[in-house]
């Protein structure tokens, strides 16, 4: 760049170079230690033995199922084995949804022709009178499409037909891009006069794998029945009907919504040797949808953590301030354990930051961090990842579950991670074992304890 020279004053010049000298001697300092706890992880394999061991002896783990409450005492049983500091339970009231055994659907042709159509019940949808509904299909790609229609929309099954955008470099930007025909599109259905929403699933991949995830009602708004369907089978309707085809949809659900049940967020700690009352947070959320396994979402976010204290207690590395594993309930459908933690009076403590993995167990690749004055700080440390490609440290991050901290002042964190194939499986029968690559899953479990180790040490 050519132009006017610019005079820094002496003591700003001073200033610049000290600072770069203290956080290069930040990375000498734990250049050693960040190298045994990725060595420690890979030799190891125990994040990937307790994914497995989560998924295959509990699977899936819905809020308010028995799968869920069993996941709460394996968690407790995990920490408490690998002699984890003040291992408790903080009780939290969580929403019981439950999917119900009916959930069966057929597309009918203007022939009368009856031909079988996988579907998947909406997480907190209502279910059908045992005769289930039939009623003719009508194509949307938005919601002002929808209000175009009028009277025509009255009496249909309302199928959102929106991909999410694969012209985007986010997979999550294409994601949010999408996902309101999911959360609100019962209640933009009833009220145009339809009488379900069918929607496309939440993927860019074109499989026969339906989605489910989160849809919600209002009160002002009559409920109706809400379910997704593959993207293949979405473009195979979208072509029929685009071909003048009129089809119906016959379909019977049995999902309803139970009482309130009790559950709980699992806590365990590493302490503090100098300034125990200060606190970093790291975790995932334990629950996951119904079909699945949850191995991604967020089965490897839970590991993770519980992997890093692990790490970090094997290897003797002992923080000087707190390092708390949370591992919370209901993010899926409903964020009540979140709610619960940030709300919780905790007397003494003071929270540095909180760290989240829920992006899958995918190749770790850097940090999104929320706060500026934490991004300012931490920056500087991005060698300590180099070494294992992992060394993105960007401004903007956090996640859900940690997301009821921010408002008290809390720097947020998030593990990035390459999430191109997250939404293959995502809330899905394929979110399973093998989907996830066990390497990249002990790097990210590595990453994690680098990270919260070296702040532990250094402050915030």
């Amino acid at each position: 760049m050519t132009g006017h020279r610019i005079a820094i004053p002496a003591f700003a010049v001073v200033f610049f170079c000290s600072l770069c000298l203290g956080q290069s001697s930040v990375v000498e300092r734990y250049d050693s230690s960040a190298r045994k706890i990725v060595a420690e992880a890979l030799g190891s394999n125990q994040s990937w033995n307790m994914l497995v061991d989560l998924c295959t002896t509990i699977g899936h783990r819905i809020s308010g199922s028995p799968q869920a409450a069993r996941a709460v005492e394996w968690a407790k049983k995990q920490m408490e084995g690998y002699g984890f500091d003040n291992v408790h339970l903080e009780p939290v009231m969580v929403p019981h949804w439950v999917r119900g055994t009916v959930e069966e659907a057929s597309l009918i042709y203007g022939s009368g022709k009856h031909e079988r159509l996988k579907i998947t019940t909406l997480g907190g949808s209502i279910g059908t009178a045992a005769e289930g509904i039939t009623a003719e299909i009508i194509e949307v790609k938005s919601f002002d499409e929808l209000r175009r229609l009028g009277d025509k929309a009255k009496g249909k099954i309302i199928f959102y037909n929106r991909p999410m955008d694969r012209k985007q470099i986010s997979t999550f930007a294409a994601y949010g891009g999408a996902v309101d025909q999911r959360g609100s599109g019962a209640i933009m259905a009833a009220r145009a006069g339809g009488v379900a929403a069918l929607v496309r699933s939440m993927t860019t991949r074109i499989d026969d794998f339906p989605h489910t995830g989160g849809m919600g009602y209002v009160d002002s708004v009559k409920k109706v029945p809400g379910m997704a369907v593959s993207t293949l089978q979405a473009e195979r309707i979208s072509k029929l009907l685009a071909k003048g085809e009129r089809l119906k949809l016959h379909f019977r659900l049995s999902a309803q919504t139970l009482p309130d049940v009790e559950s709980f967020n699992v806590v365990g700690e590493l302490t503090g040797t100098e300034n125990p009352g200060e606190i970093i947070v790291i975790g995932g959320h334990l629950d996951s949808w119904d079909i699945g396994q949850g191995a991604h979402d967020d089965g490897a976010g839970c590991v993770q953590s519980i992997e890093a204290f692990r790490i970090l207690k094997k290897l003797g590395l002992k923080p000087k301030r707190t390092i708390r594993a949370v591992m919370f309930m209901n993010e899926e459908n409903g964020l009540r354990g979140g709610i619960a933690y940030a709300a919780k009076d905790r007397p003494g403590e003071k929270h540095l930051a909180a760290i989240e993995s829920d992006e899958g167990g995918f190749r770790p690749r850097g940090f999104g961090i929320a706060d500026s004055a934490a991004f300012r700080r931490i920056a500087p440390w991005a060698p300590l990842f180099s070494f294992f490609d992992a060394d993105l440290i960007r401004l903007g991050g956090g996640g859900a579950d940690i997301s009821p901290m921010g408002p008290k002042g809390i720097p947020l964190m998030s593990m990035i991670v390459d999430t191109h194939r997250y939404f293959d499986s995502h809330h899905s029968d394929n979110d399973i074992l093998s989907v996830v690559n066990e390497r990249e899953l002990a790097f990210g479990a590595a990453a994690m304890a680098i990270l919260t180790y070296v702040m532990a040490q250094e402050g915030l």
